[in-house]
């Protein structure tokens, strides 16, 4: 990479362009991977970079994301490149997000789905994106694990559409998300890698070779791979992204693109172009974000990107691996290996805080089920919850209990404004609004959340409503009348607001997975909501650390004193996940594309139906 930038800058200072381009330029051109250098082509077989330039499906650079809005922090980036570089930006975007939120209406599934594309479409128009493919695989909930995705996605079918359209639309540059494991959704993690393996495998004749016999299409070298990295985001100024940088965990060379440039077409920082452009991704909540960007260039923050190949050939670093892996990070190092990137497995496991350890007592008596801690009921300890992110305006406490083979939860939280009240039937995606997660690790050895329970519990609906609790994001989703049978909820809201109480009832039967007494593990979580957008802006939890709402490896050990499970040779459910997607034949606006530059819809093939 150093080589790269000295020989653009020397050619910068001998008079390239009469001299008209900064270095913020040319850094700029080298991410893009726009060689300014006269003769240079970005290697391709089969065709020329002349040749690509004219066919309607090219794009000098391909972004892959798993949901709509994954591009949406770098359409700054994308918008610059395109006005000043002349260089135009594609998106591959692996599902519509249907198991997202939203925070504009009802509609979830399918329908949701073809909404998000909507704004997808809108949003990156604003930085001159025409083109945006849809593979057309499920979305469903929050996990960090690129395993369960794999399985839920069909790796081996979405590889092959990803490396087909890498194919058709022949980019220069190939930019994927972060994909390494901690703190980082499962979808994000697996679009990362499929884009990794696409950019090696697309130019090799050897793989998917039906592509090139049967469909015509031709191997194709990008030349170079980007990553996005967040980790820089403290970083602003113009200067920033001027001075060389090193990813502190992996290694690799960090190259920013600073948001601040003035648009001509816009007349405004891009910084405000892509904020506007950010709000329109309205059931995401995204037009909750301030309106206005600062206008004081040092308050500007940069575009990060990962360098992870040069010249069509990974960068090299130093390997610096960890022992005594949990499995979800062994898994990632395992894949690391195998593609030839070691590296990007450094440091992968974060330290761990030592989980917290707390006893349920038995109690002889079971609770009255009303939202009030009555004389003797709750006898344990009172377990503290911190605030996980956001600020302040809210804090919690919990308690627990057992009586014979029933859970008993009940959580005080003091609050100084209400949240949305939504509707009764509206009883999904609850950290929309102020609720209560409880998630139960039954056996204390999930990887990931689909072996878990967790329950989401709003203390007030709509209309003066009462509670509503759902599943979510876990073994088997939805409202838990169906899926929980035998759980109750009793909530008492104070008037005038200053909080709430959730007091809950789950019968271990309901978990997915026999009880281990001693290695019992949960979390418990507050979600604070001070708007009526339905968005959060606290939380809270037990065991803080990370994504601690879908991390088991986070939550904390809940010893169930005196406790022999009735039904300890049960066994184990196997996950229920939805997996309905909507589909690009169903979208006017995708099959329009696919009419307009010829490259069919779902990143299927020109020889047989798309599914």
């Amino acid at each position: 990479m150093r080589q790269v930038m000295e020989r653009l800058e020397a050619w910068m200072v001998q008079g390239g362009f009469g001299g008209k381009l900064g270095r913020r330029t040319v850094l700029a051109a080298a991410l893009a991977g726009t060689w300014l250098v006269a003769g240079r082509s970005s290697g391709s077989v089969g065709r020329n970079a002349t040749d690509a330039a004219r066919d309607l499906a090219h794009n000098d650079v391909l972004f892959i994301g798993a949901h709509p809005d994954d591009e949406s922090s770098n359409l700054s980036t994308f918008g610059q490149w395109r006005e000043d570089l002349g260089v135009s930006t594609g998106v591959v975007t692996v599902t519509r997000g249907e198991g997202g939120g939203n925070a504009d209406g009802l509609e979830e599934g399918p329908e949701l789905g073809l909404i998000r594309e909507t704004e997808e479409r809108m949003a990156t128009a604003v930085a001159g994106i025409e083109n945006i493919y849809y593979l057309d695989k499920p979305d469903f909930w929050y996990t960090l694990s690129a395993s369960l995705t794999a399985r839920i996605w069909g790796e081996q079918d979405t590889m092959a559409r990803l490396v087909r359209l890498v194919r058709q639309t022949t980019p220069q540059t190939i930019i994927v998300m972060d994909p390494r494991p901690f703190n980082q959704h499962g979808g994000h993690q697996l679009s990362a890698r499929l884009g990794i393996e696409a950019f090696r495998l697309a130019g090799d004749p050897t793989a998917y070779p039906e592509q090139i016999a049967e469909e015509g299409l031709a191997p194709w070298h990008p030349s170079r791979l980007l990553a996005q990295n967040y980790g820089f985001d403290s970083l602003l100024g113009p200067e920033a992204p001027e001075q060389r940088r090193t990813d502190p965990d992996t290694g690799l060379p960090v190259i920013g693109v600073w948001s601040g440039v003035h648009s001509r077409a816009h007349n405004t920082t891009w910084a405000q172009v892509e904020r506007d452009a950010s709000r329109l991704y309205l059931t995401q909540g995204f037009a909750a974000m301030p309106e206005r960007v600062p206008s004081d260039p040092r308050q500007l923050g940069s575009d990060w990107f990962t360098v992870l190949a040069e010249d069509g050939r990974f960068v090299e670093v130093a390997v610096h691996r960890q022992s005594d892996l949990k499995p979800l990070y062994a898994e990632f190092c395992d894949w690391a290996d195998r593609v030839g990137l070691p590296w990007l497995a450094n440091r992968v496991q974060p330290d761990y805080p030592v989980n917290p350890v707390t006893t349920i007592p038995a109690v002889a008596v079971a609770p009255v089920l009303n939202g009030i801690e009555g004389p003797g009921e709750y006898p344990g300890p009172q377990l503290p919850l911190a605030v996980w992110q956001g600020g302040g305006g809210c804090t919690a406490t919990a308690k627990l209990c057992r009586h014979d083979d029933d859970l008993f939860v009940l959580v005080n939280v003091s609050d100084d404004r209400k949240g949305a009240e939504l509707a009764a039937d509206d009883i999904k995606r609850h950290w929309r609004t102020d609720s209560v997660e409880i998630a139960i690790d039954p056996r204390g050895d999930s990887d990931d959340t689909s072996t878990t329970f967790k329950t989401g519990i709003m203390p007030y609906t709509a209309s003066r409503g009462g509670p509503a609790f759902e599943r979510d994001a876990d073994n088997c989703q939805g409202a838990a009348g169906e899926t929980a049978p035998g759980m109750r909820v009793a909530t008492v809201v104070t008037e005038p607001y200053r909080g709430y109480t959730v007091e809950a009832k789950i019968p271990l039967a309901a978990l997915p997975a026999p009880v281990d007494p001693a290695e019992f593990a949960m979390n418990i979580l507050v979600y604070d909501s001070d708007t009526d957008d339905k968005t959060g802006q606290t939380r809270l939890a037990w065991s803080p650390f990370g994504s601690a709402q879908a991390d088991p490896y986070v939550w904390g050990t809940a010893t169930l004193d005196d406790y022999v499970p009735e039904h300890a040779s049960a066994t184990t459910v196997p996950p229920v996940i939805a997996q309905t997607a909507a589909r690009s034949a169903d979208s006017p606006a995708s099959l329009a594309q696919a009419s307009r530059i010829g490259v069919p819809i779902a990143g299927g093939s020109r020889t047989s139906l798309t599914r």
